[in-house]
């Protein structure tokens, strides 16, 4: 027997997030669930996948969570490919971990989300916001400077 089974959550299911407990714990469990399965039910034939979306704009979520677009330039700052996901992106990807060419993949969490997590918790990642003439200062003071 050969299946493939993809589980689609989200990035904080890993770190949880306010406003959203719920569904962190739900998918979560989810996660776990299906990295279990993997472990246990790979000797079988299936393989158990998992993708974790960032912002993808669809109708239904934005009308929801961002019914007036306040919220969706903040989201594009954060996100270090500059642009949210698309569906057509997420079902390339999803048409590929269940494919034959992903016959190997097993277990794998896959963080689909433009960079904007490993941008999140970086703590110097607000550098981004230094000018080329604040960097250009900046170095010009680390090169004045003798030892450490």
């Amino acid at each position: 027997m050969r299946a493939a089974f993809l589980a689609i959550t989200t990035v904080y299911a890993e770190s949880g997030s306010g406003f959203v407990m719920p569904s962190a714990s739900a998918k979560s469990g989810v996660e776990a669930m299906n990295k279990s399965l993997a472990a246990e039910w790979g000797r079988y034939g299936m393989r158990f996948n998992i993708i974790q979306p960032g912002p993808i704009k669809t109708k239904g979520a934005f009308s929801r969570l961002d019914p007036t677009g306040r919220f969706e330039k903040e989201m594009i700052d954060r996100i270090p490919c500059g642009r949210l996901g698309t569906m057509e992106e997420l079902a390339n990807l999803a048409t590929f971990l269940c494919s034959d060419y992903a016959s190997w993949i097993n277990g794998a969490v896959i963080r689909f989300d433009g960079g904007e997590e490993v941008f999140l918790s970086g703590e110097f990642n607000s550098l981004k916001k230094v000018t080329k003439e604040e960097w250009d200062l900046i170095e010009g003071l680390i090169r004045k400077t003798k030892g450490s």
